[in-house]
C-alpha cells in the first residue's frame, strides 16, 4: 500500500538493535492509528513520499 503525505500523522527513526544505527523509519498515519515501516531505499516509494513530506517542513522525530 502506499501511503500519501495526506495520510502522515508522524514519522520516526527507526535503530537497528545491534548497532543503534538509524536503519528505517515508522510511519504512524491518521487512519485508525496503522504503523508502516519504510526501508532507507530511495527508489521505495513509500519513502520518497516521506522526503516530500520532510520537504513542506515536517520534521523526523528521533529514534527511542
Amino acid at each position: 500500500m502506499m501511503i500519501g503525505k495526506e495520510q502522515i500523522k508522524t514519522v520516526k527513526w527507526v535503530k537497528d538493535l545491534i548497532d543503534t544505527s538509524k536503519n528505517s523509519f515508522m510511519i504512524l498515519t491518521d487512519k485508525n492509528d496503522k504503523k508502516f515501516s519504510v526501508p532507507l531505499d530511495e527508489a521505495n516509494s513509500d519513502y520518497q513520499t516521506i522526503q516530500e513530506w520532510v520537504a513542506e517542513g515536517n520534521t523526523i522525530e528521533e529514534a527511542d
